[in-house]
């Protein structure tokens, strides 16, 4: 789905062109979409992570135009949303591809309340825990939840980030209180 904005564009006055203005259309479908591979359940993630995630939203599903190795025609084939303001796309391709560790989205946290939040609606809608602040969603996709405390503590450098980073090194889900403690030593 192309998504139309309409902007209003000033003249310059010393032109001698009337300020006014006028209506210019403008096609905001973004340079660069990140594009997941799903086996037939594109919709059903992208609707778990706009009810997840601020500024998150499903904003298209497209059906598909004739059969295709994954899929028969009428399907759903591709799924267009946003993760916290990232653009993305869904592909109902098929069990062929899998996601991998090699790719995540991190997500940046400011308090124990929000980090615990993105986790746990992970994790209880048949996620999986993993070591350091990651864990993967039902449909395979890995999620770094990371607070920025862990992330400011890292970036210090020297003997408090070693601290820090032992201590994440412990966790599963990041303690925003035991990655301060450690910080301070």
């Amino acid at each position: 789905m192309r998504i139309a904005e309409f902007r209003r564009t000033r003249t310059d006055v010393s032109s001698g062109v009337c300020p006014i203005g006028h209506m210019e259309h403008t096609n905001m479908k973004p340079k660069n979409t990140i594009c997941l591979w799903f086996n037939n359940d594109a919709q059903d993630a992208a609707r778990f992570y706009a009810a997840t995630f601020p500024d998150s939203q499903v904003t298209a599903v497209h059906h598909a135009p004739g059969d295709y190795p994954g899929g028969k025609k009428g399907d759903v084939l591709t799924v267009e949303f946003t993760v916290l303001g990232i653009p993305c796309l869904g592909l109902n391709g098929g069990p062929v591809f899998s996601h991998s560790e090699a790719f995540s989205f991190q997500i940046a946290t400011d308090t124990q309340e929000e980090t615990d939040r993105y986790w746990n609606a992970i994790i209880g809608n048949g996620g999986k825990e993993n070591a350091c602040g990651w864990c993967k969603d039902r449909w395979g996709l890995c999620w770094q939840i990371t607070p920025r405390a862990l992330t400011d503590a890292l970036a210090a450098g020297g003997a408090e980030a070693k601290r820090a980073f032992e201590a994440m090194m412990t966790m599963t889900k990041i303690d925003v209180a035991a990655i301060e403690a450690a910080r301070r030593g």
